[in-house]
């Protein structure tokens, strides 16, 4: 069973493209992991591109975290916050995509796999080379075929906009502590939704484990 993981960045939406126009092997389905907590123009990208796809003969199926894996208020901290503690600085260890992409994608793919193994692409470019990791369950094998084709993250603009299609920005959590200071500019200066959630979860976590300080 072959499936792609999409995050809706911008290598993974070049590679589930590549599916849709027959540039690499069918798939039986593409596995989007919402966090319920994205960007808007997230999801307002995967509102529109998701009738694309499906035109093009593409399944495109929407997991999300159960109850127990959301943030429940925050408390449970599950991204990599960075603390501040009499002993010094320092980093929350990171659950969030344990939690929120893998852990969703798996229940469906046990639910649907039917006993086979599971072919896995997954949008790594070269210039990410060291994300590539292998899976670590049996039933699941990684593959990445950007990598394969030596694709770098401007090649898959490339591709994208040589045929006509809409090139998403950068995907992530609206409260991610691994945004750059552009990122968070722009959030602020936009002063939308996303900058008040993210407000909003800095201080919710901000004494949740003490003696730790986020």
């Amino acid at each position: 069973m072959r499936v792609i993981s999409w995050g809706a960045g911008r290598q993974s939406t070049c590679l589930v493209a590549m599916a849709a126009l027959g540039d690499i092997e069918p798939v039986a389905a593409v596995i989007h992991a919402d966090t319920t907590h994205e960007r808007s123009a997230t999801y307002a990208f995967v509102a529109r591109f998701t009738p694309w796809l499906e035109a093009h003969g593409i399944r495109v199926v929407t997991v999300q975290p159960t109850d127990a894996e959301s943030v429940d208020r925050f408390g449970g901290v599950m991204v990599p916050g960075y603390t501040v503690t009499p002993k010094g600085d320092g980093q929350l260890s990171r659950q969030c995509t344990q939690q929120w992409k893998r852990a969703p994608i798996r229940r469906w793919l046990q639910a649907n796999r039917n006993g086979q193994p599971v072919e896995m692409l997954l949008g790594i470019s070269r210039d990410e080379w060291h994300r590539a990791k292998d899976s670590d369950v049996k039933y699941i094998t990684h593959r990445w075929p950007l990598l394969e084709l030596n694709m770098t993250t401007g090649d898959c603009i490339n591709y994208l906009e040589r045929n006509g299609l809409e090139v998403p920005g950068k995907s992530a959590c609206v409260f991610c502590p691994y945004h750059n200071k552009r990122a968070w500019q722009e959030m602020k200066r936009e002063n939308g939704d996303d900058w008040r959630k993210a407000v909003e979860v800095d201080e919710a976590i901000r004494k949740v484990r003490p003696p730790y300080d986020l």
